[in-house]
């Protein structure tokens, strides 16, 4: 038996030696920082997990291994970057970070701030993520040569050619994430050059694996190709045998028309489906009982691509999230005294939660304002402001100098800032007494917050009077 267990364990060592990767950089210039790298946990709703932390040292020296079983894209936000990376399994991959650049004031205030994308080198070349960087790199150089002949006279004979001189500079590169990147890449530049119609290429996704849906290659093209696309359909000639299908909850219906359209075929139909669906939820042109009802259906919910099945339940749970009625996750955090506090804890009134950024003007004005509404409200109503972090002696000494009612609470790393998916300050909701979503979202105070909560206030007490009449 223990010469079986001997056997067992080093038949199993090199699949244990090889089924992870580690990551490690060393740049004094990144000392004593964190760079949190996430994936996208499916190619429509691009829901991000995180995946691992580089925790670096005094010395800029961090490592982290990290358990794969197959290449896996992952990107990191820091300063004013994005860097994209490619993990191999069984690698160690060395970055090559870039010069520390940090965002600026008006930077960190922009809610539609875009990074710098890049894809990370390696000082380990030559690895994926080097041929990739490079190939990158030298597509952009040779649009932008021939950016005139592609994209204003789109001459074929110069996108051949750009082809050809890619094709022939990276031909020893045979690796298949390297291949199917590089030729999605260039049918992205003949789509953009020629604009082409999705159903001239939506085909290139029919034999495409579920491994490579999450590549930004794959996923670019991908949204060029499906998005807005049953809302643009269902207003065409035709387009209202579309609109009926939606809804009646028809998801055959919807599957032959992309199927006879636009040729695709297999998981990738299913994929544009949800894809499809997820946009049409938020055009506002469907009904979207029947859009939920058909993310929930057997169709999605039980599908052989555990992909497809993700891809439904996180689109479900993107699309219901704070939705009149809904559960609203709780905010437990210290404030500005150091006491932890939860929206939950007390019962028996409305909580106006109001995210706000004391070192925005119109976030001061309009936590200035909430004594008015404290004032009138205070019998009903329960006020959580969520602050963003920001420097402490300025922070104190705003409330110090003005009567704002209501629990501060510090969202110190920014975590229900990301959670309640905030983009611009202030941003305000409305909870009832048992943490339910009322208003998502309320207006804030100076907008009008106090007439509209009146006004809800008025409905709530007519709507109950009547349901205690019946």
């Amino acid at each position: 038996m223990s010469r079986f267990l001997f056997l067992f364990f080093v038949i199993l060592l090199p699949l244990s030696v090889f089924s992870g990767v580690t990551i490690q950089c060393n740049n004094a210039k990144y000392a004593s920082r964190k760079l949190v790298f996430y994936s996208y946990s499916d190619p429509v709703s691009q829901q991000t997990n995180p995946v691992f932390t580089l925790e670096t040292d005094g010395n800029g020296k961090a490592s982290k291994t990290v358990e794969i079983t197959t290449v896996k894209f992952v990107f990191c936000d820091f300063g004013i970057y994005r860097g994209l990376l490619f993990l191999e399994s069984g690698q160690t991959i060395t970055l090559k970070l870039p010069p520390v650049r940090e965002k600026t004031f008006a930077d960190e205030k922009n809610p539609y701030f875009k990074p710098v994308t890049f894809w990370f080198e390696t000082e380990n070349a030559p690895q994926l993520n080097n041929h990739v960087a490079r190939f990158t790199a030298r597509l952009n150089q040779l649009t932008d040569q021939y950016f005139d002949p592609l994209y204003f006279r789109q001459s074929k004979p110069y996108l051949d050619s750009l082809k050809i001189r890619i094709d022939k500079e990276f031909s020893a590169v045979k690796n298949e994430y390297f291949v199917l990147n590089k030729q999605l890449a260039l049918k992205q530049v003949e789509v953009d050059a020629f604009r082409l119609k999705p159903e001239s290429y939506a085909t290139v996704f029919n034999d495409i694996k579920p491994v490579f849906w999450q590549f930004p290659a794959f996923t670019d093209l991908f949204e060029k190709a499906f998005s807005g696309l049953l809302s643009f359909d269902a207003k065409t000639v035709g387009g209202d045998n579309l609109k009926k299908a939606v809804n009646q909850g028809n998801t055959q219906a919807l599957l032959d028309h992309l199927k006879k359209k636009y040729k695709v075929t297999g998981d990738a139909a299913d994929l544009a489906l949800l894809k499809m669906l997820h946009d049409a939820w938020y055009s506002g042109d469907f009904s979207k009982t029947q859009i939920q009802q058909m993310l929930k259906s057997t169709r999605f919910t039980g599908h052989q691509n555990p992909v497809i099945r993700q891809t439904a339940e996180n689109i479900s749970a993107k699309i219901g999230f704070l939705q009149t009625g809904s559960n609203a996750p709780v905010i437990c955090l210290k404030n500005t005294e150091g006491q932890k506090i939860c929206t939950s804890t007390t019962k028996g009134k409305y909580k106006y939660i109001l995210f706000a950024d004391t070192e925005m003007a119109v976030s001061r004005e309009h936590l200035k304002y909430l004594s008015a509404v404290e004032q009138k409200f205070q019998k009903n109503l329960e006020i959580f402001i969520i602050l963003r972090k920001t420097d402490q002696a300025a922070l104190k000494k705003f409330f110090a100098e003005n009567q704002v009612p209501g629990a501060r609470l510090i969202d110190e790393n920014g975590e229900f800032e990301k959670l309640y998916k905030i983009r611009s300050y202030p941003q305000c909701f409305l909870l009832d007494e048992n943490h339910k979503v009322k208003l998502a979202p309320a207006k804030a105070p100076l907008d009008g917050f106090e007439q509209q909560f009146g006004t809800f206030l008025q409905n709530e007490r007519i709507e109950n009077l009547r349901k205690q009449g019946k």
